[in-house]
């Protein structure tokens, strides 16, 4: 696509995803030189319809970078007032004592909030210092200077037809370059992942490891509801098959926050995450919770957590990678929010001192010593082997060694398993389908569960028809060929949205169908596909889930 004309705008510095690590970044950038030029390119249709999050916010990365938050009005208001921890059976649950619980686990001084509405208040805050923030702007190629570090960005390409040659109302979109290019795309980010290939950025690294967060929001009974309690739990129904948990955040307004992770290493390719989370609300604590309650919203994204072991370089010739893209989740606290918005602190103040001293597009050493070296690193690497002690040991095993882990680094600094490697990727952890038993799922009852496509439904979804699937194969034929017959096709499973789907007809070879409009963007088919042959893109600006409080 070089031998396209672009026109092009120059900047300071351009910032790739208006979530909190990109917003946290321009604002910070502004509020140590005004005169900076900086744009923040979201290709979500408005600030906040692409994210989603528990969320429990911890405050500490905006007490660090706006300390006047509540005095400006930022939409943060219901501070945790009970912490509850429990692991389930199918029909009944242990409650966890909280004094049992490593100091770091507790959320006094958190609070409830939608991370959607969050950054739509941190999007204010940018444009009141003038950063120019433009969403619908999918950004879809990195920009190479000669000497081969990244100069800019091409955003706003609309109008190709499905084979990918322009369509009639053709709009080439415009090349953003900048003396620095900070990429806050969230996990597994298109232009991330290209950065990070092109200058071997995981090279020596533990690779990144991700989960599937699931969420939905519910009105409820206002005598079952009470604001500002937060639970959290662990075991059924997952059971031996996956890691993963749940939480449940009530929320303002008899709203509660209803969530499933599940640990994309999983190796039973039967597995069905999302019916594992239906499946959960019908646990007696949960379905007493939600009867006579009514669902108001449903999303699914990727989570980071790989942890300490498995950030990448963070920088490279011309730029930065900022929050999820590193994977700066604390697993265990599932939160990962304060630590995005101290990345994009600190890179805004490394690429600052770098203007300022003359050195444009150089390699932002400084905001990757501080990532490490820092108050992120410090809250990751206390956490950093309870996610492979998980894995290694199961539930019961991976909960006690982890709990003892954290207390010996709360009271001493350090534990005594040292940094502890994830070894595999997620897609590698997948076994063949031989080696393992079939999962019965019940069906959706309607009332508490509900089948993929009625969830999409209240997404709000929508991908122009007419232009080119989103979701490359590097090689068409292998769904059919390896990944039904051995894996038994475990992309009509994963996938939370219900895009990909094998058709088998009478008297024809199966197919394998992409139904790219219903993708929510939650990029778990290019991390989970086991032989890594689906590519995630960047659709046009706008298209994807339009998340209304999530």
């Amino acid at each position: 696509m070089a031998d396209i004309e672009r026109e092009s705008m120059d900047y300071d510095v351009v910032i790739v995803g208006a979530g909190p690590a990109g917003l946290s970044a321009a604002i910070r950038l502004k509020q140590l030189d005004p005169e900076l030029s900086v744009v923040v390119l979201e290709k979500g249709s408005e600030v906040g319809a692409h994210i989603l999050s528990g969320a429990v916010l911890d405050p500490a990365g905006l007490d660090a970078l706006i300390p006047d938050w509540r005095e400006k009005g930022a939409p943060i208001k219901t501070e945790v007032t009970q912490d509850h921890f429990y692991v389930l059976g199918e029909g009944g649950k242990l409650r966890v004592p909280n004094i049992a619980m490593p100091p770091l686990m507790s959320n006094h001084g958190n609070y409830i909030v939608s991370m959607g509405e969050v950054c739509a208040w941190m999007a204010e805050q940018a444009e009141e210092l003038e950063v120019e923030v433009f969403p619908g702007m999918s950004c879809s190629e990195l920009v190479y200077g000669e000497d081969g570090r990244v100069t800019g960005v091409v955003a706003g390409e609309f109008g190709r037809n499905p084979d990918g040659t322009p369509g009639e109302g053709y709009e080439p979109g415009m090349v953003l370059n900048g003396k620095y290019v900070m990429l806050g795309e969230g996990v597994r980010g298109s232009l991330t992942k290209e950065a990070m290939a092109t200058f071997g950025l995981q090279d020596g690294r533990d690779p990144q490891k991700f989960g599937l967060g699931m969420k939905e929001i519910w009105e409820i009974s206002p005598e079952k509801h009470h604001e500002g309690r937060v639970v959290h739990t662990m075991g059924w129904p997952l059971g031996k098959n996956a890691g993963g948990g749940s939480f449940i955040y009530h929320a303002p307004g008899n709203k509660i926050l209803i969530g499933f992770v599940v640990h994309l290493n999983y190796a039973n390719p039967h597995l069905y995450p999302y019916m594992e989370f239906q499946r959960f609300k019908h646990h007696p604590m949960v379905a007493d919770l939600l009867e006579g309650g009514k669902r108001i919203s449903y999303g699914g994204r990727a989570i980071s957590e790989g942890g300490f072991q498995s950030m990448p370089k963070a920088v490279f010739p011309g730029g930065a990678i900022l929050g999820c893209g590193v994977g700066l989740v604390n697993v265990p606290r599932i939160k990962g929010n304060h630590n995005a918005m101290l990345s994009g602190k600190a890179a805004a103040e490394a690429a600052h001192a770098a203007l300022k001293e003359g050195r444009e597009g150089d390699e932002l050493t400084a905001y990757d010593t501080e990532l490490r070296d820092g108050p992120v690193g410090k809250d990751l690497r206390r956490v950093r082997n309870v996610k492979p002690l998980w894995s290694r040991y199961g539930l019961a095993g991976g909960l006690a060694l982890g709990g003892i882990d954290m207390w010996l680094n709360n009271i001493f600094g350090g534990g005594i398993f040292g940094t502890l490697k994830h070894g595999k990727s997620d897609a590698e952890c997948t076994g063949e389908a031989k080696d393992f038993a079939p999962i019965e799922y019940p069906r959706p009852d309607g009332k508490l569960s509900f089948d993929r496509l009625t969830s999409v439904s209240f997404t709000a979804t929508n991908h122009e028809e007419s232009q080119p699937c989103h979701l490359k194969l590097k090689d068409p034929a292998l769904p059919v060929e390896v990944n039904l017959p051995v894996y038994a096709g475990p992309s009509a499973r994963y996938c939370p949205a219900g895009v990909y789907e094998f058709v088998e007809e009478d008297g024809a070879d199966p197919r394998f169908v992409i139904n790219f409009q219903n993708c929510i963007h939650c990029k778990t088919c290019d991390i989970k596909d086991p032989r890594q042959n689906i590519v995630w893109t960047v659709p046009q600006g706008g298209d994807g889930p339009n998340y209304s409080g999530m």
